[in-house]
């Protein structure tokens, strides 16, 4: 009997569910590719008109709605694949993009209950007044306005009732589903899908933790201690928790509700200003970013000052990342094909199976497009959506931070434009790039690297003499082996092959009419005609034919 491809016995029910939800949106031959019908016993008249019926809308629509249909998990699923060109095609990472996050709220009593044991007090202790009706649901948590008994105004993030059972299912679900993909479909070859799948786990528990989520926030504000254009709320870790994040309520126009803004006299250009600065500063001086820009994460107060919210979707950079962002920006800038090439092998982006003169191609075409244009000119939007297209093409394998940082800077070029039409993202971000790269080749810096590789080769150095001892303790016990692995050696060999072969028959075809033409002169053809001559002549004959057939052979095949 054939083993169950399901390892998660206890979740058929939900399987099922999941199977169902996908075959009614027309991607039934899922269940055939991973054999899981036997399994799941789907009912007959589901799988009847599953292969009956033409979808009437196209895959990257049903897909998208069949994601909203299976609940928060695969909600935030879909929203972390719009951010991975490399993983899937630009149509999808379109219409993923339009996942709605929002629900109807959870029931108040149920809220009140998990407010009161998350923080071990009636709520009337803990707050002064408290709306039972959320300011916005979505769908992992709801947030409502509170009144501290100081009379401090807060907001109060509460994650929804019993979520945490659900996701984990689901989330072993997929875990058990990225398996079967990669043993059994062709995305097995280019991706480690039970990696990606783990990712997206940490990046889900992460945004679960309430307690991470208000240190993401103090981070901010310390990173914009000095910088008087944004405010990031207050944290009251009194009453907060991994289920509850207490923070100071800001209030504000909506940062792209233009006629609010002119309302008030507000100067858009100044705030989309603000707005690129701080991204600019987020991602090259403190490699730690706001990952999900989008306009009802930000209002503009007075001032001109941005207020920013919702810190539980964020970035990281290394200096190394960030090192090689800037590489890559100069190198763009001057339309250097090649040097994009290089420094996307340099990154890792570009494996070793990646075609380079197809991509060094692809990418000089695209950068003739902007060819003679000035900065101000170029859209980044269009040339983040251009370079997704390319990288899902050659398989590029970017770090999910970088797409994340792509989404987010055209998130708010978006907004800029938005606000002024004719801001020039890059001439605010160049003195930030100039900085960078001064501080990069500044001798404190220089030092620093330097100090870092003198310690490495110290450590090199003064572990040889032991390494050394050990190998050759491999060598001499017989236990050290290699092995080569060259991808291109079959090919070879089966090349090598066919050229002995030809060279074999050819020597051979060769010999063969040399002896015959040899001994046709030794008979008298007129009066020595017999069975010999016949078969001598009928061999020449046959001899010649072979050898203009394998001149035709190696003529046709151009080796």
């Amino acid at each position: 009997m054939a083993r169950s491809p399901i390892r998660r016995v206890r979740h058929l029910q939900r399987y099922r569910e999941i199977a169902g939800i996908f075959i009614r949106h027309g991607f039934g031959e899922l269940t055939d590719l991973l054999e899981l019908q036997p399994y799941l016993a789907l009912p007959r008249r589901l799988l009847r008109r599953w292969r009956q019926e033409t979808p009437p809308l196209g895959a990257p629509q049903r897909i998208r709605l069949a994601m909203e249909e299976l609940g928060p998990t695969f909600v935030k699923l879909g929203q972390v694949l719009s951010t991975r060109p490399d993983l899937i095609p630009p149509t999808y990472i379109a219409e993923l993009a339009k996942l709605q996050d929002t629900v109807p709220p959870a029931p108040w009593e149920s809220v009140r209950a998990q407010i009161e044991a998350e923080l071990d007090a009636p709520l009337e202790e803990l707050f002064a007044t408290l709306d039972p009706i959320p300011i916005a649901a979505a769908s992992l948590a709801q947030v409502h306005a509170a009144t501290l008994p100081d009379g401090s105004a807060v907001v109060i993030k509460v994650q929804r009732p019993n979520i945490q059972p659900t996701i984990e299912m689901d989330l072993e679900i997929l875990f058990d589903l990225a398996r079967l993909l990669q043993a059994r479909t062709p995305l097995g070859k280019f991706y480690d899908l039970p990696e990606i799948a783990e990712d997206f786990a940490t990046t889900l528990w992460a945004e679960l933790d309430f307690y991470r989520e208000g240190h993401n926030a103090d981070r901010f504000r310390a990173n914009f201690a000095d910088e008087a254009y944004l405010h990031i709320p207050q944290i009251y870790w009194d009453y907060t928790t991994r289920r509850v994040l207490v923070l100071e309520r800001i209030s504000g126009i909506k940062i792209d509700d233009i006629e609010a803004l002119d309302s008030v006299g507000y100067d858009r250009h100044r705030v989309a200003l603000h707005a690129v600065r701080m991204i600019v500063k987020e991602v090259l001086e403190d490699g730690f970013f706001h990952a999900d820009p989008h306009p009802g994460n930000f209002v503009v107060m007075p001032g001109e000052v941005i207020g920013a919210m919702d810190f539980g979707m964020v970035g990281h950079l290394g200096r190394r990342e960030r090192d090689d962002l800037i590489r890559l920006y100069i190198v763009t800038v001057q339309l250097d094909d090649e040097g994009i090439v290089d420094q996307l092998i340099r990154m890792g982006a570009a494996a070793g199976q990646v075609d380079r003169a197809g991509l060094r191609r692809d990418v000089a075409r695209m950068l003739r497009r902007y060819q003679g244009l000035p900065l101000e000119a170029i859209n980044t939007s269009e040339v983040i959506e251009e370079s997704m297209s390319l990288a899902f093409r050659h398989r590029l394998h970017m770090p999910s931070e970088y797409w994340l940082l792509g989404k987010t800077l055209g998130m708010m070029e978006g907004v800029g434009l938005k606000l002024d039409a004719g801001f020039d993202v890059f001439a605010v971000s160049q003195p930030y790039v100039k900085r960078f790269m001064w501080r990069q080749f500044s001798p404190r810096t220089l030092g620093e690297k330097a100090l870092r590789g003198g310690q490495e080769w110290s450590d090199l150095v003064l572990t040889m003499p032991r390494r050394l001892s050990h190998l050759l303790d491999d060598v001499e016990a017989g236990n050290l082996s290699a092995s080569l692995h060259l991808p291109e050696i079959p090919d070879l060999m089966v090349r090598l092959d066919r050229i002995a072969n030809r060279l074999s028959m050819s020597i051979l075809l060769a010999a063969l009419i040399m002896g015959l033409a040899t001994l046709v002169p030794a008979f008298n053809l007129a009066e020595q005609w017999g069975l010999v001559i016949t078969l001598i002549l009928i061999g020449f004959a046959g001899a010649s034919l072979l050898g203009l057939w394998l001149i035709f052979s190696i003529w046709r095949s151009r080796k």
